[in-house]
């Protein structure tokens, strides 16, 4: 007897039912004690009228290259309609572009623009097949860091060294649940993120973790403007606080310990460099300001006596100090995770069990999973021989500026001139900010490429347009280095009319620009995934770790690698002997302030933890009755992916994205329980619906991102579905790491008075066949 189908996802691995050549059911493995409903949302998409089932050009764009006009109309993306053509004329199409950009302009005129969430298979790896394609034609210019965290991948290794590294051995839940007494989490530890794992996963771990922390008398402290930040579960003290001041509140807590001689002296003088001229700017030595609760609560909102009671507790208990990565996405938001390191290190309990800090609990499932990182092998991307990079979130800076000049840790380097954008994986009409300045920049390049099984944004707003399987479409395996489940990605159905996997488009493109032995090395997708199979056995066999042979896995389907036998410590090597296990800084020790970064002379980006106030906050001098909009990860999707599925439009009101808000501020703008808003503000406006609820403090509102970007192409609205980065600010979070900085937005809410609003989000645009095109 046959196996059931399988397959996993970036939510989980699942059973997959099929009937009559159609995908009906997903069911958990059975090793899954908390399944996310997220998977459900595929079922009723994969045949969706959004799905795009033939290669399509972009009418204007096309009628350029065919010589009947000598205008692409560039303004018309998202807009224009598409005509359907034949993969032959598709590869053409591309590898004919590839050929006049790279001769006419160079390769670090052709921009990557790839994201790695597009699968959660090894090799349908959309990012890294991009890439490889792109190094065998001569490389491209990149972008460095994450939407994620940029800032704290800036910051963290001039703190404590090689940000992923310790990413991937962070402490885990079991140590925290055996010995913290404490557990005090900046931005909270919100459930809702843990559903998701990059790479598949095979078992949720987080609310259970969370759980059996509580049942060992673990006391947890949610320091967040959300209470729904940590399940109810948990019995958490709620410190509502201020978005953005997080830095002040850290720096409070650090005056109480210095002041009233809490902090460990002994581990500050053997782990640490830096200590004095902190300790000179918190205790108001150096500008005369005090940095005490009372100064804190003025800007947190955070009573005083809280604060102190509170800095009391962390240096009496074993306390966990938790920083979410939504802590980075603010202006200066690399400031906070400095500030809670030095924290921590001034508590004196890094490297203990169950002590220190914690980057990003439950951000994803794997983090606090007491796995060591898993050495599978990966795609070889080859060598890229363009130098060329901008941080992630400065795309619109880099079309509309070519040749500007902009700093980058401690560097300064200048903007390429695109002339190409090549999209496979990742939507950036979901994760880039301030959409409107956005679709200008979107003007700017020649040409824009694209693969994408559906009409989102992003293949609205492209020139060539590729479709491209899903994962219940191909084959796979589904190897994380964070979780220990492998499984085998069966191809449950059939691709969806002329969709291809990306391995297949970029060789029928590599074929067309002579460089497909290069790309393929002569192996098909089937011999590719038993290459890494087989490389990955090696690696982990190093380590003592066993593998069933390739062919054994794939007539199995799933296995399970055992866990570390002693719970993961952070940094437990570097406090048992800083001599012999140094850290990656400068000085080998946790820089409190940084002589390093102090010498890079930023304006806006002193040499250690600093209070800058940010442009748009509660506290701002022009507040004039605006609130201050939180735009964090949905709990229904994945980014935008599966928008237009069940279980995210399950969610809409009257069609569009919900927005939080407190009763108060509800009441004294009219707004009622269910109403439509209208939100806005210097960059565009939106409509939500009104949720009320007393789990957001006053102020504060929260629209999850992930609506796809609907925007108002003859009206006022610049979505009209809710995407809420048609109001964040497109600003670096410095100049240090240039992240992006949504979290720091102002908005002005009323309700909406203007009727009903078409929804064309989940629709295609206007499509027609090359034989009526050629007529």
């Amino acid at each position: 007897m046959r196996r059931p189908l399988l397959t996993s996802s970036h939510w989980g691995s699942f059973t997959v039912t099929v009937e009559n050549d159609q995908v009906t059911g997903l069911n958990p493995l059975k090793t899954d004690k908390d399944p996310s409903p997220i998977g459900e949302g595929i079922i009723d998409v994969l045949d969706h009228p959004t799905r795009i089932t033939a290669p399509m050009v972009r009418k204007s764009w096309l009628d350029k290259i065919d010589g009947k006009t000598d205008d692409s109309k560039p303004e018309q993306r998202g807009r224009d309609r598409f005509v359907a053509v034949s993969w032959q004329k598709a590869e053409q199409l591309v590898a004919d572009e590839l050929r006049r950009v790279i001769g006419d302009h160079g390769n670090e005129s052709i921009f990557a623009g790839s994201y790695g969430w597009a699968s959660a298979g090894r090799f349908h790896h959309a990012q890294s097949q991009i890439h490889r394609f792109l190094n065998c034609v001569g490389g491209y210019t990149k972008s460095v860091n994450t939407y994620s965290f940029a800032a704290a991948e800036v910051i963290v290794p001039h703190v404590i060294g090689n940000f992923r590294d310790h990413i991937y051995h962070q402490t885990s839940w079991r140590s925290v649940i055996e010995n913290t007494e404490l557990f005090v989490a900046f931005g909270g530890i919100p459930a809702k993120n843990g559903q998701i794992g990059q790479g598949g996963l095979g078992n949720h771990i987080q609310r259970s973790s969370m759980q059996m922390a509580a049942d060992n008398d673990v006391s947890f402290v949610n320091i967040s403007p959300l209470r729904q930040d940590m399940i109810d579960q948990l019995d958490a003290e709620w410190m509502p606080i201020r978005p953005n001041t997080d830095t002040a509140m850290m720096l409070a807590l650090c005056h109480t310990l210095i002041a009233e001689d809490l902090y460990d002296k002994a581990f500050v003088d053997r782990y640490t460099t830096g200590f004095s001229p902190f300790a000179d700017y918190v205790m108001g030595r150096t500008d005369g300001i005090e940095k005490t609760a009372d100064w804190a609560a003025a800007i947190t909102g955070i009573p005083a006596g809280h604060m102190i009671n509170l800095a009391r507790r962390m240096a009496n208990q074993r306390t966990m100090i938790s920083l979410s990565w939504s802590l980075t996405r603010q202006q200066y938001g690399e400031e906070p995770y400095w500030a809670g390191i030095v924290l921590a290190a001034l508590i004196g309990q890094i490297g203990l069990p169950g002590g220190g800090f914690g980057m990003g609990y439950s951000a994803l499932n794997a983090i606090g999973h007491n796995i060591n990182h898993l050495e599978f092998a990966a795609l070889p991307q080859g060598k890229n021989a363009i130098g060329q990079f901008i941080p992630v979130a400065r795309i619109s800076d880099m079309l509309l500026h070519p040749g500007q000049q902009f700093r980058y840790n401690g560097g300064e380097y200048s903007y390429p001139d695109i002339r190409l954008m090549y999209w496979a994986g990742g939507n950036p009409f979901h994760h880039h900010q301030d959409l409107q300045r956005m679709v200008k920049a979107w003007q700017k390049p020649e040409t824009i490429i694209v693969h994408e099984w559906c009409w989102n944004a992003n293949a609205k707003f492209a020139d060539i347009v590729l479709p491209c399987t899903t994962t219940l479409e191909r084959q796979d395996i589904a190897m994380s280095p964070r979780d220990n489940h492998v499984v085998s990605m069966d191809q449950s159905i059939a691709p969806v009319g002329q969709a291809r996997d990306d391995y297949q488009i970029l060789s029928g493109i590599a074929e067309q620009m002579g460089c497909v032995d290069a790309f393929t090395e002569g192996r098909d997708a089937e011999e590719w995934q038993r290459w890494l199979y087989d490389m990955s056995r090696q690696s982990l066999s190093r380590h003592g770790k066993v593998m069933p042979d390739y062919d054994t896995f794939r007539e199995q389907g799933w296995f399970v690698l055992p866990e570390q036998d002693e719970p993961m410590v952070l940094l437990k090597d570097f406090r048992d002997d800083p001599e012999k296990h140094p850290l990656q800084t400068p000085s080998g020790r946790i820089e409190i302030s940084s002589e390093r970064i102090a010498g890079f002379g930023l304006d806006d980006f002193p040499g250690m933890p600093y209070w800058q106030e940010p442009d748009e906050w509660l506290g701002a001098a022009d507040l004039g009755g605006r609130l201050h909009m939180i735009n964090n990860q949905p709990h229904n999707k994945l980014h935008s992916q599966l928008d237009h599925g069940k279980v995210s439009v399950a969610s809409r009101i009257h069609g569009h994205e919900p927005m939080m808000i407190n009763p108060a501020d509800a009441a004294s703008r009219g707004i009622n329980d269910g109403d439509l808003v209208h939100i806005s503000n210097n960059r565009g406006s939106m409509i939500c619906g009104a949720v009320l609820d007393d789990d957001i403090m006053a102020g504060v509102i929260l629209v999850s991102t992930g609506a796809w970007y609907d925007p108002d192409f003859d009206g006022e609205l610049s979505c009209k579905h809710g995407n809420p980065n048609v109001l964040t600010p497109d600003i670096g979070t410095s100049s240090l790491a240039q992240g992006p900085a949504a979290h720091s937005c102002l908005v002005t809410i009323t309700p909406w008075t203007g009727g009903a609003i078409h929804i064309t989000a989940h629709q295609p645009p206007e499509i027609e066949d090359e034989t009526k095109y050629s007529n």
